[in-house]
């Protein structure tokens, strides 16, 4: 049998990081998060920092981006991000859902201004 190794946390995170660099496996893995019905903020601070990682690793966070991640992480240690999670909540009794969605815009390190994502309202039947 071939000796095969475990990748490490190391190694994952990595590889995580590098995937982050892609617009739309980062709005997946954002929006993942905020789907959770039991959420954790503590996930969606991570998140966020880990797609900052990859912004910043691609030379590509404005800062703009920086300062808005600086407040977004503040107030997400202050309120344990219940804000979120309760617009969250309330759009999905409503009938609705928060999608994170890759803004129509040029990504590249060229660009004055990067955003993480558009937020979108997608109607959804309500649960009775």
């Amino acid at each position: 049998m071939k000796d095969v190794k475990a990748p490490t946390s190391h190694s994952y995170r990595e590889y995580l990081i590098e995937s982050l660099k892609d617009p739309e496996e980062a709005a997946g893995y954002i929006g993942a998060i905020l789907e959770e019905k039991d959420p954790e903020p503590a996930l969606l601070r991570n998140a966020i920092r880990k797609v900052i990682e990859a912004r910043v690793r691609m030379n590509s966070l404005s800062e703009s981006a920086k300062e808005h991640h600086e407040k977004l992480d503040q107030m997400l240690t202050e309120s344990a991000g219940s804000e979120i999670y309760s617009l969250v909540e309330l759009l999905e009794a409503l009938g609705f859902r928060l999608e994170i969605t890759v803004a129509d815009m040029d990504l590249s390190s060229d660009s004055e201004s990067t955003e993480i994502g558009e937020l979108e309202l997608s109607p959804e039947p309500a649960n009775l």
